[in-house]
């Protein structure tokens, strides 16, 4: 099985136990580790990044991403990897500036931006790309946090990396066919719309042998 089908199986598995058990937001691990699958809440907004298979029908014409306040849609979940350059080892905390991309779990591609702009707000466009994981450099994005890694109660941005826009969301809704959704896009300046927290997900724990495998499928989840 491949990473992205290995992570799919993961995914049902959770939907599954979150039915079954409800775990506090600290409990054991209180940042974010390569290989987890998570939603991400715009602070400002109180929506959810969220992808699904419907392309943009101006711009670039990739797969749209938008921001969605229902809490319990599988297509708000992203898995955190490494980049092509830099491998990720599952379970090893995100430092802050390190460089990231951000797989939507059920597509299969990239959290991705460009200097296409985006349909409502005339930001900058902010797409999903790629098949199966495997884009390009535009879809890496660096973690800009306040201490040494990526804690999970933490506000956050995101800068893609190649063009320096910080993912954001400014409140412009869609219509049909994704009536009410919120433009996700990429500005320039930062601002309280900037801003990112985890929410549900898979958390994988780093090794408690101490060694540097990772491979054990340890993991908390809320």
């Amino acid at each position: 099985m491949d990473n992205l089908g290995l992570l799919r199986v993961q995914l049902s598995i959770t939907v599954l136990l979150s039915c079954m058990f409800t775990l506090s937001h600290g409990s054991e691990m209180n940042f974010v580790t390569c290989g987890s699958v998570v939603k991400l809440l715009n602070v400002k907004h109180n929506v959810r990044l969220h992808s699904h298979d419907v392309r943009y029908g101006s711009g670039s014409g990739q797969q749209s991403v938008t921001g969605v306040t229902a809490v319990e849609d599988s297509n708000s979940y992203w898995s955190v990897r490494g980049t092509s350059d830099a491998s990720c080892h599952r379970g090893t905390p995100v430092l802050c500036g390190q460089n990231i991309r951000l797989t939507h779990v059920n597509t299969g591609r990239n959290l991705h931006s460009h200097y296409f702009t985006s349909p409502l707000s005339s930001n900058q466009e902010v797409s999903a790309f790629g098949e199966n994981g495997e884009g390009d450099h535009l879809d890496e994005w660096t973690v800009l946090c306040s201490g040494s890694v990526w804690q999970r109660d933490e506000s956050v941005r995101f800068r893609h990396t190649a063009t320096e826009a910080l993912l954001s969301v400014t409140g412009e809704q869609y219509g049909r066919p994704i009536h009410g959704q919120r433009e996700v896009h990429g500005m320039t300046i930062s601002s309280s719309h900037s801003y990112w927290r985890t929410m549900e997900g898979v958390f994988m724990k780093p090794s408690e042998t101490g060694s540097r495998d990772f491979s054990s499928p340890l993991h908390t989840e809320f």
